[in-house]
């Protein structure tokens, strides 16, 4: 029988998961934004800043809070909180290059929005990677017990937007 404390912990896994989830529509919806123009280039490029700080924040918080707690309960897991590390540091560089170009668009209007597009194709194909990755990996440590201090707020605030 799980305790309270237990019902908590469990809950944490679905909650990296919806956290995720809000973000692959994040990045979804900006993307058919930029095909389709249903948003103006400077709505456009406001959400796509929006995201870009969304995701920061959200691996800030996981390699910050959640991961340094997994290892200190986890020690096994070095190598792949390691990976899911590297990734993040993979896709800050993206995330980067996206506000460098969001910003130029917001200057320089149409073909500058298409570069932005192209780098947030790239980006939503290896976030899909590095989330299933990294729900395949730590969910079931996140479910087997990592006590919660504030790292939550961080990591989860998205999967309830």
């Amino acid at each position: 029988m799980a305790s309270r404390d237990g019902d908590r912990v469990v809950a944490l896994s679905l909650r990296l998961a919806q956290a995720h989830r809000e973000l692959r529509r994040q990045i979804d919806e900006i993307r058919t934004g930029l095909g389709h123009r249903r948003l103006n280039d400077d709505a456009l490029v406001t959400h796509c800043l929006a995201f870009c700080a969304a995701l920061t924040s959200h691996h800030q918080g996981e390699d910050e809070g959640m991961f340094s707690q997994l290892l200190r309960e986890r020690p096994d897991l070095a190598a792949t909180v390691a990976n899911l590390v590297e990734d993040h540091g993979m896709i800050a560089s993206i995330l980067s290059r996206v506000r460098e170009l969001a910003d130029g668009a917001a200057e320089s209007r149409g073909p500058a929005l298409e570069a932005v597009r192209r780098e947030l194709d790239g980006l939503a194909a290896i976030m899909e990677s590095h989330f299933g990755y990294e729900e395949r990996t730590i969910s079931q440590a996140l479910d087997d017990g990592v006590p919660r201090t504030d790292w939550p707020d961080l990591v989860f605030r998205f999967g309830t937007a």
